[in-house]
């Protein structure tokens, strides 16, 4: 039996309980999590906003190690150090074949069939395919990406989420070259990973943008240059810091329509608003027609950071061994399973940034 966080109904807490975890069938493997981060799109199925089948055990973002694989599978075995995929390319569907594995058709099947089950039998679901919030979980050999040697494996929970979004949202989504302005809205682990990716990349000036005012020490600390508090002068002070201008690019992490405006309007004539944020069904954003043709700005969401994590991973490894990433700044909580509510809490109040479930 393995200990997890259940989610039994959108709006319901989260309770800890046992879970019967099966040994891994052909080409499954069993993986016994170190540390899993807590995203907002956890929050997001925990309230309904996101649905998710339920019962069901949430965590998407983890690291750990394998403990034992199902037959046919080669690319893993005991012992080895992983990284969580939650958006594992099937490589045949047709976005595969474009070369875009982060819109897969196929992602999302793992999540739709119960992987483990309670005392009593009943079927458990695994969030976005990962169940990262349980001692161990069960995953298809797809979803693992061998970690490579110089990354601290908790931290390196990190990698499957937070930071490949944030760094591919820069480098391979909006490719921020040397020198251009940024503006950063929303300073969850995602944007800060973003900043860190600006300065990876040595834009120049970085504009943090939150609601709350203690994240300015958390965002220069990133590779922000300017804080500004999130209000409706926003975009103007951007572009003040922007020599009248507006930024380059402007990259919209919170998830709403509100902020969605404001990074448009923050982005300067002809610039490129990147939306990396998951929001509401029902947040419409709207743009009259002449504005659209006047600023010929780009407007684009990004998935996954528009990454191959497969390639993307052992680059990002790099950055960490090298000392231009920096894991563990992103982290301002540890904690344990049972402090999932209150992690959930902070994320809502926007406070802090990247709580990690260390095991």
């Amino acid at each position: 039996m393995v200990r997890a966080a259940l989610l039994t109904a959108p709006g319901r807490p989260l309770e800890l309980v046992e879970i019967d975890l099966p040994a891994p069938g052909p080409g499954q493997v069993r993986v016994k999590l170190a540390a899993a981060g807590v995203c907002h799109s956890d929050l997001s199925l925990a309230t309904g906003l996101l649905r998710a089948a339920t019962p069901v055990v949430l965590g998407h973002e983890g690291s750990g190690t394998v403990t034992a694989v199902g037959e046919g599978v080669t690319s893993v075995r005991p012992g080895d150090a992983v990284v969580l995929n939650w958006a594992p390319a099937c490589g045949s569907c047709h976005l595969c074949s474009l070369g875009e594995p982060w819109l897969c058709e196929n992602s999302a099947g793992a999540s739709a069939e119960p992987y483990a089950a309670l005392a009593d039998g009943t079927g458990v679901h695994p969030g976005l395919g990962v169940a990262a919030f349980a001692e161990e979980t069960l995953v298809a050999e797809r979803a693992l990406i061998p970690l490579p040697d110089g990354v601290p494996l908790a931290a390196a929970a990190l990698l499957g989420c937070a930071v490949l979004t944030g760094y591919g949202a820069v480098h391979n989504a909006a490719r921020v070259r040397a020198g251009e302005s940024v503006v950063v809205i929303g300073l969850g682990g995602v944007g800060l990973a973003v900043l860190q990716a600006a300065r990876i990349a040595g834009a120049g000036p970085v504009v943090a943008v939150d609601v709350t005012p203690e994240k300015e020490e958390l965002a220069r600390r990133h590779g922000a240059t300017d804080f500004l508090l999130s209000d409706e002068r926003t975009a103007k002070g951007v572009r003040q810091l922007t020599g009248g201008h507006g930024a380059d690019h402007a990259f919209e992490c919170a998830g709403r329509a509100s902020t969605i405006r404001t990074a448009w309007s923050a982005t300067r004539r002809g610039g490129r608003t990147t939306v990396v944020g998951i929001g509401g069904k029902d947040d419409l954003v709207s743009f009259s027609a002449l504005e659209v043709f006047y600023f010929a700005r780009t407007l684009s969401a990004c998935v996954y950071g528009n990454s191959d994590p497969v390639k993307d991973v052992p680059v990002l490894a790099e950055h960490v061994r090298a000392g231009r990433l920096d894991l563990e700044s992103l982290i301002t909580d540890r904690i344990t399973l049972d402090e999932i509510p209150a992690a959930f809490d902070r994320m809502a109040a926007g406070r802090g940034g990247r709580s990690l479930v260390v095991f």
